[in-house]
Formats: structure tokens, sequence, C-alpha cells
């Protein structure tokens, strides 16, 4: 781990922070809430957990 001493003393060392946009989508300030998107994830990943189980049990 290095201190920010450290890390601000380096050559080029730059700790400017931003996010970057994504630019596939197309209004991204219209986003869906945080629960939502936090729902439809979990969702996804239980279709994708009962499609490995299936695979698992093909195997058996």
């Amino acid at each position: 781990a290095f201190d920010y001493a450290e890390l601000i003393a380096r050559d080029k060392a730059n700790l400017d922070i931003f996010w970057l946009r994504d630019e596939s989508l197309e209004d991204s300030a219209n986003l869906p809430a945080p629960e939502v998107l936090a729902q439809e994830i979990a969702n996804d990943l239980e279709v994708a957990l009962e499609q490995i189980r299936g695979v698992l049990e093909s195997l058996d």
C-alpha cells in the first residue's frame, strides 16, 4: 500500500478522479432507480444460477 505522499511524489502523478460516461446508453440521465437495477441484476443472477444447476445435473 502507498500513502498519498508517495503517490503524489511520482513523476506525472495525477489523482484527478472522474466517472466515465457510458456512451452506449442513449439516455443515461434517466436510468431506473438503483433499487430497480439491483432487483433486475438479482433476477438475472437467479436465472443464470438455475441454468448452471441444470448443466451440473446433466453432467451427473
